[in-house]
């Protein structure tokens, strides 16, 4: 399968940082790895890129490393004192993080006023901003999508990765499907919804939409499984906070190679 062996790697990398560091957030950057991919493997000129989901910082760690943006020894240091790798993004070095996140509302209001300011500066590229399902709850997510439609920011591109499970339940059960396409829709935003784990997919989607500037500010609801590639990590909440025991990685590990065959 077409970048099968890239999704693995990237995912043995994501479960060596939080076994080296005990640390948690790994099924959400599971979920959302192979819609980075799609974003910073494939980027354009011009193009700027906000994680708002923060507490899956592991897999933007992980993706700038493989597009060589964060040295391998840089890698070494996540979660350690003094490091530029901390549990969230910290904007202090990489061009990539340009704003530190993890308080989840402010990622598509910080995108959507990188799209204003392209715009009035007459810049290309596509202001991405990444968020979660669970994201859509917030106030400030709706305020900044309703200024994205007044504004026409049809160069702004939102993936919501859609896994069904925010911190204390699944989303359904908290305020309801707010990631809904039709919500999206009815407000003025140009949709698409896709695999979130095959590549292939979210590429053609993107490039589809982005090259239609209508006036429409664009998203892609990314449909994933929370700990994708790890049975025992799948559609399951606790692994949104639960670090791996030695037997749990190896069991991880031993899984991924064999499934994405690497």
């Amino acid at each position: 399968m077409e970048n099968e062996g890239l999704q693995g790697k990237l995912r043995i990398k994501i479960l060596e940082l939080h076994y080296k560091a005990n640390s948690g957030h790994i099924g959400c950057s599971l979920s959302c790895i192979d819609i980075m991919i799609s974003i910073l493997k494939f980027r354009s000129e011009g193009d700027s890129f906000i994680l708002s989901k923060g507490h899956a910082a592991t897999a933007l760690y992980t993706i700038l490393n493989e597009i060589g943006e964060i040295p391998d020894e840089v890698m070494d240091t996540f979660y350690k004192n003094g490091t530029t790798l901390p549990a969230h993004p910290a904007a202090l070095k990489y061009k990539a993080i340009p704003f530190a996140t993890g308080s989840l509302g402010h990622g598509l209001p910080l995108g959507t006023g990188i799209a204003k300011a392209n715009k009035l500066k007459g810049k290309a590229g596509t202001s991405y901003v990444l968020m979660s399902d669970g994201e859509t709850n917030e106030g400030t997510s709706w305020e900044a999508a309703h200024f994205a439609v007044a504004n026409k920011l049809d160069n702004l591109l939102v993936f919501v990765d859609k896994n069904g499970l925010q911190g204390f339940g699944n989303t359904l059960d908290v305020l309801g499907d707010t990631a809904s396409a039709k919500v999206w829709e009815a407000i003025g935003f140009d949709i698409a919804e896709v695999d979130g784990h095959s590549i292939s997919a979210m590429v053609e989607a993107k490039e589809r939409l982005t090259g239609n500037r209508n006036g429409r500010p664009k998203m892609i609801i990314a449909n994933t499984v929370k700990g994708k590639g790890i049975p025992y990590m799948e559609n399951r909440l606790e692994w949104h906070y639960l670090p791996m025991s030695e037997m749990q990685y190896d069991e991880a590990v031993t899984r991924i190679k064999t499934d994405y065959h690497i």
